[in-house]
């Protein structure tokens, strides 16, 4: 879908975002009612779900949230019914935030903190959903492989941290300073709604179901999903 990270969410950015993601899932599930020989659709969806809830702990059967983010997932989710109706299984993964230095969020906190210029988000208390990206490569895997799996699962990892906890950990990881703290003010003056819900958001979101349908992770701390992601030994 359309990146929703990097620039301020115009009206056509907004609509771009919805657009990418629900159309092309609505599509697909109307192609894949109608073809017999298909059994099983494993669609994307995100976090975003849950809107910004602090420090409560979030499973796959906690209620959607408010927002533009929980908004699109919640048509995003929606989008399958079709296929679900004509008896596919489907399955829906609400990813966090994906550990990649290829892609996504994690480039450019790598630009930050090789500057020496990082530090806390807002109050640093928000959380944040990570998983590295081979846990979440092998959700999918395990969703599309495992018959008995439907539903939602959250493709996050088992230990949600604090952005201060991320932070530090990643500082450590790079061995770079993490003392030039980003006021929750300038965020919002500078990236208004995006930063708001991206970055002083938090979604304290646990895997329950994707650990109660027999997923393994490989990754369930942040410090050595990090290493592993950016080849740093201890």
């Amino acid at each position: 879908g359309e990146p929703i990270n990097g620039v301020r969410w115009t009206t056509a950015k907004k609509k771009a975002i919805r657009d990418s993601r629900v159309i092309g899932t609505r599509t697909l599930a109307a192609a894949i009612s109608g073809a017999h020989d298909v059994k099983t659709l494993v669609s994307a969806s995100a976090v975003g779900f849950y809107g910004g809830r602090k420090d409560e702990i979030l499973s796959e059967k906690s209620a959607r949230g408010t927002g533009f983010l929980a908004d699109v997932c919640v048509e995003w989710e929606a989008a399958t019914e079709r296929a679900e109706g004509a008896g596919v299984r489907v399955v829906k993964v609400r990813t966090g935030l994906v550990l990649s230095p290829a892609g996504g969020a994690l480039p450019v906190m790598l630009t930050a903190f090789k500057s020496g210029l990082a530090g806390r988000v807002g109050n640093g208390r928000q959380y944040v959903p990570w998983i590295d990206l081979d846990d979440c490569v092998g959700i999918f895997y395990h969703a599309l492989m495992e018959s008995g799996v439907r539903g939602v699962l959250n493709g996050t990892a088992p230990n949600p941290v604090t952005n201060a906890t991320f932070t530090d950990v990643l500082g450590r990881v790079l061995r770079r300073p993490t003392v030039v703290p980003v006021p929750a003010l300038a965020v919002r003056a500078m990236l208004g709604e995006m930063g708001d819900e991206l970055l002083l958001r938090g979604q304290r979101a646990r895997p329950e179901a994707t650990l109660a349908a027999g997923f393994d992770f490989r990754y369930e701390g942040l410090e050595e999903a990090l290493r592993h992601q950016l080849g740093r030994a201890e």
